[in-house]
Order: C-alpha cells, then structure tokens, then sequence
C-alpha cells in the first residue's frame, strides 16, 4: 500500500471489511470466553484481562515493531496527538468493558451487540456533527442523513427484539400440518 498514492484504491474498504468481520465476532467470543471461565462471579474480569493482554499483543507490539523497522519507535510523539490517542484507547476499553458487564448482567451476545452496533454510528455522526458545527451549513445537510440515523437505531432494535431464539425441547415437536389433524399421544 503506498500512503502517498493519488488514488486511495480499494485498499480502505478490504481494511474495513476486516473490521466489520472482527468486532462482528467480538462480543461472540468475548461472551463465550467469559462463560468459559467457569467463574460466574468474576468470569467477566478474567476475560477482560485476556482482552487486555490481546490489546496489548496487537496495539503495542505489533506497531512497536512496525514503528522499528521505519526508525521511528521512539520519535516525533506530540502531545496532543498521544493525549488524544490515550483517551481513545480508554474509550474504546471502558466500552469492551461495558459489553463485557452486559453479558454479566445476562444480556446476550446478539441483543447486547446489535444495540452497540447500530448506537455506536449514530453516536459517532451526532459527535462528528458536534464537532463540525462551525463548519457546516445545517441547512444543506440532506434529509437522508437524518433517515440514516432513525434506520440505525430502528433496525438495532428490531434486530434485538426479533432475533432467532434457540429451540427448546418442547418446540422441537413436530407441529401439525393441518390444525385439525392431532399428534399422537402414548396410550397410558
């Protein structure tokens, strides 16, 4: 990928597309790491700590590493730009916590990661709006912007209250195909 090329490419989108397909498991495996701590108390924590341990895997060494082979691990940091990056780490942290205290709380994985799903693009375009107020003009903002926003929320929430549930056993039984017609029933 050359970062000075004119043409951004389709590089943008492959890195996307592997974010939507990460943090689209994330609360599946974070979920299913938590249970499997066999700890109801403080199976959540333990998980957390492996999240932490993930992060720093991935967040530290990884780019410490990439950071080496440019010369540049140990140079040219602002302090804005470490204070701003710090703050989005705890952000980002406190929210995997957050989903890690629904679970606890016994919200599941496809209700409590539909609603952060769908929440979390609307939060991000009311604060980038937020932030832009100065430079924008509100009045040529198009309607569908704000459609956006409603279809968001509205499909997270028909997503977590229509959701697939499991079969259980007693729904497992084969239904009639005509509502006259009864199942058989063991002679006692």
């Amino acid at each position: 990928m050359n970062e000075s090329s004119p043409s951004p490419g389709y590089a943008w989108l492959a890195f996307t597309l592997l974010t939507v397909v990460t943090w689209g498991v994330y609360g599946i495996l974070l979920h299913k790491g938590q249970v499997s701590m066999g700890d109801p108390a403080n199976g959540r924590y333990k998980a957390f700590l492996f999240v932490g341990i993930a992060y720093f895997l991935t967040a530290v060494l990884a780019p410490l590493a990439l950071l080496l082979t440019k010369g540049a691990a140990f140079s040219g940091y602002t302090s804005g730009g470490s204070w701003w990056s710090l703050i989005a780490g705890i952000a980002g942290a406190i929210g995997a916590f957050g989903v890690l205290l629904a679970f606890g709380a016994k919200g599941k994985p496809p209700e409590v990661m539909a609603i952060v799903f769908a929440g979390a693009p609307v939060v991000n375009a009311l604060v980038s709006l937020l932030s832009t107020r100065r430079e924008l003009d509100w009045g040529r903002i198009h309607p569908l912007f704000y459609l956006g926003i409603v279809l968001a929320l509205g499909g997270g929430g028909l997503v977590t209250l229509f959701k697939p549930t499991p079969l259980t056993p007693a729904s497992t039984r084969p239904v009639p195909a005509h509502p006259t017609q009864a199942l058989p029933t063991a002679n006692p």
